[in-house]
């Protein structure tokens, strides 16, 4: 889970300015996904350091959210196409 978060931390960006991320168009609010899944990872952080060990189910949530996150960051031109 903590190599997911790592992942998850280098590639989505999660401290864009609010002006770079609600300019022109949008297809879903950009700023608000990015602080769901900041929310999302700090809050498993703080879950693995009081020792918690998530299951598969958790993994799969978090990286599907993720990837969801950084399809709509894509379509809003904050994230280049590769």
């Amino acid at each position: 889970m903590q190599e997911l978060i790592q992942q998850i931390r280098m590639t989505i960006p999660l401290d864009l300015p609010e002006a770079k991320v609600c300019s022109d168009s949008c297809n879903a609010c950009s700023l608000k996904l990015l602080e769901y899944l900041s929310g999302e990872l700090d809050n498993w952080e703080a879950r693995l350091q009081a020792g918690e060990k998530p299951g598969l189910l958790e993994l799969s949530q978090l990286a599907r959210s993720a990837r969801k996150i950084h399809r709509v960051l894509q379509k809003n031109g904050l994230i280049a196409d590769h």
